[in-house]
């Protein structure tokens, strides 16, 4: 695969999704500006405060309303359903595995962290730090936990096993239509969107693909509608193709995952 990953993001009419965090600007990483400026909200830090170096501090106002105030309760059973899923997801068991494979095992300590989040996203993956972020506050499930995990291995294992570049938007679509494609993307979910009907069942699931990648790429670049969909259109036939690692593109309610699972040491992956 000659492309690669990153970010997903926010949109006006969809439910929270994942959004990989950017790498900082180059003059940021290396310390040429002035620390009290927060990180461009083009990177996507604005949705991680913690990513920002921010001690998260909840309102009065949502304490009263027993929105928020239990950031503790709710960072052990992020953590739990993180290891739940670990142990029990056959998806999140054969991305660890390709992960180790590929000569980048993940330390659960180390490599996943569980944080409050915008409210706009379940997850992130900030290459910088090589960590994934679950969202505590809107990833409350062991399935949505899991949908996060996923997503964000599949960005991972594209790190770990290309040679990236960040501010390459093919680069950005490409690992977006691959997280989508492998993770996301179904015919109920392309129905929801409004990419499908009973009457364009064969090209829904890409369209559904095209969709959230699109998002992804809008959420987190200054670039006009336009050049997100050139960007989208471009590499879409290659990186649409490209199944690695989980070797299939997963349906709702099927032993597609076990399969998946099944087949891993097929392609030389510890699972």
């Amino acid at each position: 695969m000659n492309f690669f990953t990153t970010v997903h993001g926010k949109s006006a009419v969809e439910p929270p999704i994942e959004v990989t965090v950017e790498a900082l600007p180059k003059e940021q990483v290396n310390g040429n500006v002035d620390n009290n400026k927060p990180p461009s909200k083009e990177w996507g830090y604005d949705l991680y405060p913690e990513r920002r170096g921010e001690t998260y501090k909840p309102k009065w106002s949502k304490i009263l309303l027993g929105m928020e105030g239990r950031e503790n309760i709710d960072k052990v059973k992020c953590e739990r359903n993180v290891y739940w899923c670990v142990k029990n997801s056959p998806l999140v068991k054969l991305m660890m595995g390709a992960l180790r494979s590929s000569g980048c095992p993940i330390d659960l300590r180390r490599h996943i962290s569980c944080e409050v989040c915008d409210t706009t996203v379940t997850g992130g993956y900030d290459p910088v730090m090589n960590q994934i972020v679950v969202c505590q506050n809107m990833a409350r499930n062991e399935g949505m936990v899991q949908g996060v995990l996923t997503h964000e291995m599949i960005h991972m294992f594209d790190y770990c096993n290309n040679d990236l570049d960040f501010r390459n938007i093919d680069h950005l679509a490409c690992t977006e239509i691959r997280a989508a494609n492998l993770a996301h993307c179904s015919f109920l979910s392309a129905m929801m969107q409004g990419d499908a009907s009973i009457f364009d069942i064969k090209q829904a699931h890409q369209n559904c693909v095209k969709t959230k990648a699109l998002q992804s790429v809008l959420a987190v670049r200054n670039v006009t509608k336009t050049e997100a969909i050139e960007a989208v259109e471009r590499v879409f036939p290659k990186c649409y193709a490209d199944l690695e690692p989980i070797g299939r593109r997963i349906r709702r309610n099927s032993p597609d995952q076990h399969r998946a699972y099944m087949e891993g040491p097929m392609y030389g992956y510890d699972v």
